[in-house]
């Protein structure tokens, strides 16, 4: 049943964009890989375990044992050309399946048949909603001691509120699975050990009565959904195959309802039928309607494409476009309506994960790599000049987690700043900032994994040591009782013209609705300091505001005010009160009580009803108060005030204690006093 997939013409309607989705571990990339043995793209089966798959074929990934990075992958089944993306599992990396998702027509699902629906497979599926994306489920390892194909269903339609249409019965259970039995043609595939292909046959006895009753319960389902499919069954009393099939491919495409098939990817088994089920149920390109903002799906239409990934290889820069329509021929120029900026297309690529295979052009339908373009992002449209047209980029999520880094030695430092800028230019859910305050160059992402993943990277890819560690926390100062009539004389003589400024300050704690940071005010009469002398004052109090008495943060939340000065009819000079200014306001400050303040953000935690208690806990041991609570459709959403010295780690500790089914987001919230001890320890630190 393996076609050779070179030389193949694919107009549009013989095109299949589609990814393979699921929580890490679930067997996507075996899966995947199965995919392309069973269509002869490769002829020896790689094995995550050995490192050998083609789509983990990052040396981060090999050596993790999960996919990291999204891989795009070509194959031909069926006459049909097969596009696809094998994605990543782990929640760190969840920004690439929502690129991919954005350029995909459709998905195959995959569910553990032992773990049902799991966190990050949950996930997945509600990206996949945000996108439209239509998806057949594929639940595999039934081969797994505790697999059940009825109990993973049932985890399908109560997890993800989705209508599971099984269109398969398995042969034998656990160590005993061999095969399925196909409800629409009711029919058996047997894998028999060793073969690399099924052999088909009559419906064992001893199943028949259950395939009979499952069938049945298809139809119904079906009729329920489909108005063709209910008429023909109340005048018949069932549904012909042909029906069926047409019913089933509606409900995928609309959404109404999920094809479901299993299998053991593992074992080689269920992988040809699911092709079958790919072709059968899941649109082409010309099966959707135009994705907003862009043209019909037609090869004759202006080119339009969207950038969705960039990556840096030794060969060079590989920009991965999704064509959504027209073509586009090697060397011709194109548009990014984006910037005004048009750039030429040097070579296009068909991608094998990291082998390809050189193209003239590319049409309406195809995933494709091109080199050539050099300032295209993922998330750029590329256009015929003639016909600009701007696509809607995919979602870019915020990065919840940070970590400070520089290089080992001072020489790099500037190899490091490129690495880093590459970095973000090759995954958007990556920011690097310069923290104006610390100076620490800041690293954020998805999480932990994802950092470590990214600044392995670094360490890999350009032979740059870095030092990673807890990003420096922003402290600041604040008075909390002041002084009034703080005189300060500056008198310098040093030969020639001297300096003399004399100011009384009042320094007390800012009142309410007065700027949060810093207020300075004159009271002096009668000319004894002239105007532009008292905004020398002001301006010398700023200065003095970098950095304060208990540990040399800077001051804020505090009031000044000038009473009273004196001035000499030679030595003074804005000069003179701007340093009087400076070193008054320190000493007033010395002499004033003073306590730290901390950055705080206002955390929104989003959780299982049943993992609440873990998370107030957790929350109360990182300092957090609790604003906020409140429960809806089983899920609990809490909302708390923490210190942001407490949120490092907080992504990785919440998904441990929620299995990964908890979310959190932040925003800066203002800022507050640091508890005594907490103090002394930050202060002696």
């Amino acid at each position: 049943m393996r076609t050779n997939p070179t030389n193949l013409t694919n107009p549009t309607t013989l095109v299949r964009n589609l990814g393979i989705l699921a929580h890490v571990d679930a067997g996507k990339t075996t899966l995947t890989e199965r995919i392309l043995f069973a269509t002869g793209t490769i002829h020896k089966r790689g094995e995550v375990q050995n490192g050998t798959t083609v789509t983990d074929f990052d040396s981060q990934e090999r050596d993790r044992g999960i996919t990291i990075f999204a891989a795009a992958v070509s194959c031909a089944w069926g006459g049909h050309r097969v596009n696809l993306i094998d994605t990543p599992g782990h929640v760190d990396f969840a920004d690439e399946v929502e690129r991919s998702l954005r350029v995909l027509d459709g998905a195959v699902a995959v569910f553990d048949g032992v773990a049902g629906v799991e966190p990050q497979s949950e996930s997945v599926w509600r990206q996949a909603d945000r996108y439209g994306v239509p998806r057949i489920a594929f639940v595999n390892k039934l081969d797994r001691a505790g697999a059940d194909l009825d109990t993973a269903v049932a985890s399908i339609r109560d997890r993800l509120g989705a209508v599971p249409l099984v269109v398969q019965l398995p042969i034998g259970r656990e160590d005993g699975f061999t095969g399925v039995v196909d409800l629409l043609e009711m029919r058996a595939l047997h894998w028999p050990a060793g073969a690399d292909t099924y052999e088909t046959g009559p419906v064992p006895e001893e199943l028949r009565a259950e395939a009979e009753r499952r069938r049945r319960q298809l139809e119904e389902a079906v009729a329920e959904l489909h108005p063709a499919a209910l008429e023909e069954f109340c005048a018949a009393s069932e549904l012909t195959g042909h029906t069926l099939a047409t019913a089933l491919r509606d409900l995928t495409l609309s959404g109404d309802g999920v094809v479901v098939l299993c299998g053991s990817a593992y074992r080689n088994r269920g992988v040809e039928p699911l092709l079958d089920a790919v072709l059968a149920y899941l649109p082409s390109p010309a099966d959707l309607p135009p994705v907003r903002g862009t043209r019909p799906a037609d090869p004759a239409e202006p080119f339009t494409a969207l950038a969705f990934k960039v990556t840096a290889t030794a060969t060079g820069r590989l920009t991965y476009l999704r064509v959504y329509a027209g073509t586009v021929r090697k060397g011709e120029s194109v548009l990014d309506p984006g910037t005004g900026r048009t750039e030429r297309i040097g070579r296009i690529l068909r991608v094998q994960a990291d082998r390809h295979e050189e193209r003239e052009e590319a049409v309406a339908g195809d995933i494709v790599a091109v080199i050539g373009l050099k300032s295209a992002r993922a998330g750029t449209t590329l256009c015929a000049p003639s016909a600009p047209l701007l696509l809607e980029p995919p979602t870019v999520a915020e990065p919840v987690v940070s970590v400070a880094v520089e290089a080992l030695r001072s020489t790099d430092t500037g190899r490091l700043a490129s690495a880093l800028a590459r970095l973000v230019e090759e995954d958007p859910s990556l920011v690097v900032r310069s923290d104006a305050e610390t100076g620490q160059t800041v690293l954020s992402g998805m999480g932990e994994l994802h950092l470590e993943v990214a600044v392995e990277k670094i360490r890999r890819g350009q032979g740059v040591e870095v030092v990673v560690g807890r990003p420096q926390v922003s402290y600041r100062e604040t008075v909390v009782r002041g002084v009034t009539g703080f005189v300060h004389r500056h008198v310098k003589q040093d030969g020639g013209s001297g300096q003399f400024a004399h100011i009384v300050l009042d320094v007390e704690p800012a009142g309410e609705g007065e700027e949060a940071g810093f207020v300075f005010r004159s009271t002096v009469t009668g000319g004894r300091v002239p105007q532009e002398f008292v905004r020398a004052v002001e301006a010398g109090c700023r200065d003095a505001l970098g950095a304060g008495p208990l540990g040399g943060y800077p001051v804020t939340g505090l009031r000044v005010t000038l009473t009273d000065g004196a001035t000499h009819s030679k030595d003074s000079s804005e000069m003179a009160f701007r340093a009087a200014g400076r070193f008054g306001l320190r000493d007033a400050l010395r002499a004033s009580a003073l306590e730290l303040l901390e950055p705080v953000a206002e955390v929104t935690v989003t959780v299982p009803d049943d993992a609440v208690g873990g998370v107030l806990g957790d929350l109360a041991a990182r300092r957090g108060r609790v604003s906020a609570s409140r429960t809806q459709s089983g899920t609990a959403v809490v909302t708390a005030a923490v210190p942001l010295a407490e949120l490092f780690g907080y992504a990785s500790r919440l998904r441990g204690r929620t299995q990964g089914r908890g979310t959190f987001t932040t925003r800066p919230a203002p800022l507050a006093p640091v508890p005594p001890s907490i103090a002394t320890t930050v202060l002696t630190g």
